[in-house]
C-alpha cells in the first residue's frame, strides 16, 4: 500500500510548468479504451454514486480512513491526471481549481493555479480489488472518463489518507454534471 500512497502523493504534488510552455504538449497521447475491462471496473462505473456531494478541501479535512463520502468535481489537477496502467485519476473541486482555457495546449493540468491550491482542491480517486490493491489497468476512455470531464464519485475514504492527501476507493463513478 505505501507504494501506491507515495505514486499518488507524487501524482498530487507535481507542479505544473507555465501556460506559455504548452502549445507542445496539444500532442498528448489522450489514451484510448482498452480492448477489456476488468469486473470491477464495469460494476463501478455501472453504480450510481449516493449521498450528496462535499467540497474536496472540506473533505480532506473532515473524512477519515473507513468513511464513506460523495465527491463532484473535473478530472484534472496535474499534466497527467490519469495514473498510467492504473485503475486510478485526480479528481478536483471546480470551486478551488479552474481548468486553464487561454491558449493551453493542456488545460486539466491547472498551470495557472498554485500549487497549494492544487494540493488543496485535488483527490485521488482509484478502483481497487478485494485485497485492497489498486487495479492494474487504466481507466482514461472508459465510461466517459476523460480530461476535464465532470464526475461524481462514491467511495470509502483509504486507508492512508489525511488532510494532505486524501484517498477514496471508488464505489460508483458517473459522468457528467
Amino acid at each position: 500500500m505505501k507504494p501506491i500512497l507515495a505514486l499518488s502523493a507524487v501524482c498530487i504534488l507535481l507542479t505544473s510548468v507555465s501556460c506559455d510552455s504548452k502549445k507542445e504538449a496539444a500532442a498528448i497521447d489522450r489514451g484510448t479504451p482498452p480492448a477489456t475491462q476488468s469486473e470491477a471496473v464495469r460494476q463501478v462505473l455501472a453504480a450510481k454514486p449516493s449521498g450528496e456531494a462535499v467540497a474536496i478541501p472540506k473533505a480532506r479535512a473532515t473524512v477519515k480512513p473507513g468513511d464513506v463520502v460523495t465527491l463532484k468535481g473535473q478530472i484534472m489537477g496535474n499534466r497527467a491526471p490519469f495514473v498510467e496502467g492504473r485503475a486510478a485519476f485526480i479528481l478536483a473541486d471546480t470551486a478551488t481549481l479552474t481548468a486553464c482555457t487561454e491558449d493551453c495546449g493542456s488545460p486539466w493540468d491547472n498551470c495557472c493555479d498554485t500549487p497549494e491550491a492544487k494540493k488543496a482542491g485535488t483527490a485521488l480517486v482509484q478502483i481497487v480489488d478485494a485485497s485492497g490493491q489498486v487495479l492494474k489497468e487504466g481507466l482514461e476512455g472508459q465510461g466517459g472518463l476523460a480530461k476535464l470531464a465532470h464526475v461524481t464519485v462514491t467511495g470509502k475514504v483509504a486507508e492512508g489518507s489525511s488532510p494532505e492527501i486524501l484517498l477514496v476507493n471508488a464505489t460508483a463513478i458517473s459522468t457528467g454534471k
